[in-house]
């Protein structure tokens, strides 16, 4: 799944620019994805919860949101093959990334859920971080597809407004992948019936009900203020998928004309350099457990992470520009590991834990909403330039960290990282 999530990520900006969309226009293709996560994930996790057939509680939505993944992903490249107008291209482009997001969002639910269901307490941090290496992993295999079927021969260019081969077939093979490993865990998964998990998952006692907005008004102070220091980054991340395969042909190849090889070049490159920063993660994601603070970590990754941005502009070597993305890599790190590692310390004793870490969820996406909506006038004010956007990520990555301040912690023990 996580092979399928790095191809989205990876090519979206190169596939959209090269069918001929407006660069200035780029952002709000990218209004869907967040857009879908915030709506899908809490639907399919509700449903889930209250679905039983023969094949299980959360497999039947891991199978039918995968197999239409996997769909999409054979249409999407080809949208500019089809012999459309550029309205008709872009329509169908935007109408495949929409399912795209909704199905991988499908699929992507049950199979976290599925660690919770079936693992018992004293495995299961041992099962998730079997599962984040493979996320990681299957992370660098997506997003070197591109750059690795470019070296065996496939072509990396293509007619105006069409999809190189490199990428076609970088989907072809990423969705033989996912379907085949989705199958595997269908065959080789059997979920516990709902008698049999009642025996050895005991229901929690019910809480007293209440409205999202009574939860969100009784939330603690550091619900809120970590929600600011993610509306920084997650925005800044988003201005990084949205312009960096432009900014990096810009600043290392001198051009931004989706129609011309070196464009495809750099868009191969940059699939190199998003696996760069996923390793630098794994790599600062070990480093974390080293400082003796919460926030102190939290806050020199996200300057880490904002120096990486501001960087890249002016690293006109391909080579050069692997600091930038390790550093990325160090506020990436932290981005996944701390906020929900505050905010459920936080939320210990005020219940209704499940629901608030789903609204929590909200400050992945808002923010992610409303920078797309913004890019734009942004891109405007900052001179137009997409490289310029990456000094836009940088700039929120350190107020984030800035905003890592205002947090107060519940107490020095919870003051510390676990190993």
């Amino acid at each position: 799944m996580q092979i399928a999530y790095a191809l989205q990520s990876g090519n979206v900006s190169r596939i959209f620019r090269t069918l001929g969309a407006d660069p200035h226009n780029l952002s709000y293709f990218w209004i869907l994805p967040p857009l879908m996560g915030m709506i899908v994930q809490p639907i399919v996790g509700t449903l889930s919860d209250r679905t039983w057939t023969r094949f299980g509680r959360r497999i039947p939505y891991l199978f039918i949101g995968a197999a239409v993944a996997v769909a999409v992903m054979c249409l999407l490249p080809n949208s500019g093959s089809l012999g459309l107008g550029l309205s008709a291209v872009m329509m169908f482009g935007l109408l495949m990334l929409m399912l795209l997001d909704t199905s991988i969002n499908m699929a992507m639910q049950p199979f976290k859920m599925l660690v919770g269901d079936m693992v018992n307490e004293e495995q299961k941090a041992k099962a998730y971080s079997i599962q984040s290496f493979l996320c990681n992993a299957g992370s660098v295999v997506g997003f070197l597809f591109p750059f690795i079927f470019t070296a065996i021969g496939l072509s990396n260019v293509a007619p105006e407004g069409v999809v190189p081969q490199s990428v076609v077939w970088s989907f072809y093979v990423g969705a033989a992948i996912l379907i085949l490993c989705v199958i595997y865990t269908v065959v080789k998964v059997r979920e516990w019936p709902p008698k049999e998990y009642r025996e050895y998952n005991p229901e929690p006692p019910k809480e007293q009900s209440a409205s999202w907005l009574a939860l969100l008004k009784n939330a603690p102070s550091t619900f809120w203020k970590v929600g600011l220091v993610q509306f920084f980054c997650w925005a800044g991340m988003l201005y990084m998928w949205t312009y960096v395969v432009d900014a990096v042909s810009l600043t290392v190849w001198g051009t931004a004309d989706a129609s011309t090889e070196a464009y495809q070049e750099a868009g191969n490159w940059t699939g190199v350099l998003y696996a760069i920063q996923a390793m630098g993660s794994v790599f600062w994601a070990t480093m974390l457990p080293r400082f003796r603070n919460v926030k102190m970590a939290y806050s020199v990754s996200l300057v880490l992470g904002g120096l990486g941005f501001l960087l890249i502009p002016f690293c006109p070597d391909k080579y050069l520009q692997i600091v930038p993305f390790l550093l990325i890599g160090a506020g990436w790190a932290a981005m996944l590991a701390m906020p929900f590692t505050i905010v459920t310390n936080a939320l210990q004793g005020y219940g209704h834990m499940g629901t608030y870490l789903g609204l929590f969820n909200c400050t992945i996406c808002l923010p992610q909403i409303v920078a797309a909506v913004l890019g734009k006038p942004i891109m405007h004010v900052v001179g137009g330039s997409q490289t310029s956007m990456m000094l836009v990520a940088g700039v929120l990555f350190v107020c984030g960290a800035l905003a890592v301040g205002a947090i107060k912690v519940r107490s020095s023990r919870n003051n510390e990282i676990p190993a």
